[in-house]
């Protein structure tokens, strides 16, 4: 079974839909159906076309055609349809499974319906076009109730008409208003689907909890040739984009994606592939999914040619957003993979001559059913890639590795302040900021009861603790050491100034500094922070960032130093150094001025500071333990140290809300927010 939509303009009259309605049937019946690229005539489909809802909506009309074929698939060209300037547009919206196929065999009440019937349907839809016209044409407080029609149909065609209104503040309250009506028929969804314009869908995709069925689903994917693999297409999607305007790195990784069959990257086993901050392990055993590995390399490599706002163009006109759509479908089981392709559509989103296409393609209801993962990085994700989208009610924009905690979805609630974390060495906007990985006893185990656990703190706790707060996390590239680092280029992307100025500049796109801002980092990410801030304090036009910088709180940072960087220095032959961790070394005279130079805009500015040092030893490898941070490194000389009995991972990971560290950190933000509390409440 095949159900087709049709989208017809037309103006409001009954004959003049009556006429578009005939002529659909003529377009339909002489080339707007093929097989095999044959002409079907209509009567060879043995199908009944059957008018099932219409709204006519700002003088539009819109008519849904569920058409069923009972023997042959059929391909739709659009070519007809849209000749006269886009006034109209048909596609398929989903195909049969075998089960269906099996039971169509038995429809014969759609192959046997007469012409009586078909004019008593054409009938009922005239009189539908009717109401419906008479209802939306008229003011919105008049009194509809005289009229033959359901109450619930006025109520959900006022808010449609309402969702167009050029009052923000009318059409934002008009999505509130549908999201939360959970009365609707299931129709009712379908018709709100089809009549929402593209503003609406993505608005109502961004309402905690909404109702899927507000979302057209994907158009149905053009038949793809099964010679040709997703690993295939996705190769020929790289070679098609230019290699301009993108760092060597970028260019050496997407000729090594270009270049390298899954056969060869399976028979490397062990090894790191490296694309970015995470590292990308590549067959590290044959039982692993060679063709799932080369997929991910490709989209690695895809992720930073969506950076680039005139490669995005390439993408979508090479067909980058029906590729990724089956990607996407087709590795359901693989969060990473998903992850990665929704994180291309949020690069791509960025670019606002993109949006259009970005929802006809169906994403929209791919991402408002992501959002409401309750893993915390796929729901990340997806709000980042909608809050780009949603021009209405968003200014800012999200570039790629700033991530929003909270709030994900619109909220009616002020945002007061902006909480920002920056994670260290071998991080991530969500990994660092897990809860306490805890044992649980065999006990426990055994009786079933285990205690909540968050993988990710700021998102759930914080937020729920200050919901009035804006919580950002950033993930930038990271490497322990140079082993992993096969560009031979990329010890150029890893110094502090380098790492500083790509995230100012994010941040401020983010529109960080435009209120009062609190910042929460780890490790090599405090020292990123002072570099920012004091780079910021140099530039004009990041003068509101200093200047709304409340305070800081560092979990852990070698201010000083550290001795591991001087351990890696002197194993060089285990562990290469990157730059990263030459600038971590006791003592060297770049953290040195770096220091000084922060802490005179820290004591000029009233910074509020507090500071964490770990007291017991992590484990670096099976052979060593070492203390990574001491607490005289960890000491920055102004604000409050406290030293906590836990190593250097778990500094920043608190075991539960009531653990001392979450606590002292909680009450720290909101100290750093008081000078603010009469104009900012809700910090107490």
């Amino acid at each position: 079974m095949y159900a087709i939509v049709g989208y017809l303009r037309v103006k409001p009259q009954m004959s003049a839909s009556a006429l578009r309605l005939i002529r659909c049937h003529r377009r339909l019946s002489t080339g707007g159906t093929s097989v095999n690229n044959r002409p079907l005539p209509w009567k060879d489909l043995r199908k009944i076309a059957k008018v099932t809802g219409a709204v006519v909506f700002g003088g539009c009309v819109f008519i849904t055609y569920e058409v069923f074929s009972l023997k042959r698939a059929i391909t739709v060209d659009t070519s007809a349809i849209l000749q006269e300037k886009h006034k109209s547009y048909i596609y398929l919206t989903h195909a049969m499974n075998r089960e269906q196929e099996s039971l169509a065999s038995d429809l014969k009440t759609f192959q046997g319906l007469t012409n009586k019937t078909r004019k008593e349907l054409h009938k009922a839809a005239r009189k539908f076009l009717e109401i419906s016209s008479r209802v939306l044409l008229r003011p919105l407080d008049e009194h509809l109730s005289h009229l033959d029609a359901d109450p619930h149909e006025y109520a959900l065609w006022v808010l449609l008409k309402k969702t167009c209104s050029a009052d923000q503040a009318v059409r934002q309250q008009a999505m509130q208003d549908l999201a939360q009506s959970h009365h609707w028929q299931d129709y009712q969804y379908q018709t709100a689907a089809q009549v929402i314009d593209q503003r609406t869908t993505v608005g109502l995709a961004r309402i905690p909890n909404v109702d899927l069925r507000f979302f057209l689903p994907p158009p149905v994917l053009p038949h793809k040739d099964d010679d040709i693999s997703i690993e295939d297409s996705l190769r020929q999607l790289l070679a098609s984009l230019p290699q301009s305007e993108v760092d060597k790195c970028v260019q050496y990784f997407t000729s090594m994606a270009l270049r390298e069959s899954s056969q060869s990257l399976a028979s490397q086993r062990g090894g790191l592939w490296c694309f970015g901050g995470n590292g990308l392990p590549y067959a590290q055993s044959l039982t692993s999914t060679p063709s799932e590995k080369v997929e991910t390399f490709c989209l690695q490599a895809l992720v930073q040619h969506s950076k680039v706002p005139s490669h995005c163009d390439h993408i979508v006109a090479n067909g980058g957003l029906q590729l990724l759509q089956r990607v996407y479908q087709l590795r359901r089981d693989s969060p990473k993979i998903q992850r990665n392709i929704v994180r291309i559509i949020g690069n791509l989103a960025l670019n606002d001559s993109l949006h259009t296409a970005i929802v006809q393609s169906g994403w929209v209801s791919a991402l408002a059913e992501m959002i409401q993962s309750p893993h915390i990085m796929q729901a990340s994700h997806a709000a980042r890639a909608l809050a780009n989208l949603d021009r209405d009610a968003v200014s800012e924009k999200y570039q790629d590795g700033v991530y929003i905690l909270h709030p994900q979805c619109r909220t009616n609630q002020p945002i007061k302040a902006d909480i920002l974390f920056v994670h260290g060495l071998l991080g991530a906007a969500f990994k660092t900021w897990r809860q306490k990985d805890c044992d649980t006893t065999s006990e426990v185990k055994a009786a079933g009861i285990q205690e909540d656990y968050t993988e990710c703190w700021p998102k759930s706790w914080l937020a729920a603790d200050c919901p009035n707060l804006r919580i950002l996390s950033v993930e930038y590239d990271t490497h322990l050491s140079d082993w992993n680092a096969k560009c031979p280029v990329e010890n150029q992307r890893k110094s502090l100034a380098y790492r500083s100025q790509e995230l100012l500049r994010k941040l401020k796109d983010a529109g960080v500094g435009d209120r009062p801002v609190v910042w929460v980092a780890h490790s090599m990410g405090g020292l990123l922070v002072k570099k920012m801030l004091l780079d910021a304090s140099k530039d004009p036009d990041l003068d509101a960032l200093i200047k709304n910088t409340k305070g800081i709180m560092f979990y852990s940072v070698p201010h000083h130093g550290t001795f591991m960087a001087e351990y890696s220095v002197n194993v060089r032959y285990l562990l290469f150094p990157s730059i990263e961790v030459r600038e971590l070394c006791k003592d060297s005279p770049a953290l040195r001025d770096l220091h000084e130079n922060f802490l005179n805009i820290a004591k000029e500015r009233e910074y509020k500071i507090l500071s964490f040092a770990e007291s017991l030893p992590t484990n670096v490898g099976p052979m060593l333990k070492i203390l990574v941070v001491p607490s005289q490194s960890a000491e920055l000389g102004i604000g409050d140290l406290i030293q906590v009995n836990v190593d250097h991972l778990s500094i920043c990971k608190p075991e539960n809300k009531d653990s001392m560290i979450y606590k002292q950190s909680l009450q720290f933000i909101q100290d750093a927010l008081g000078g603010q509390r009469m104009k900012y409440e809700g910090f107490n």
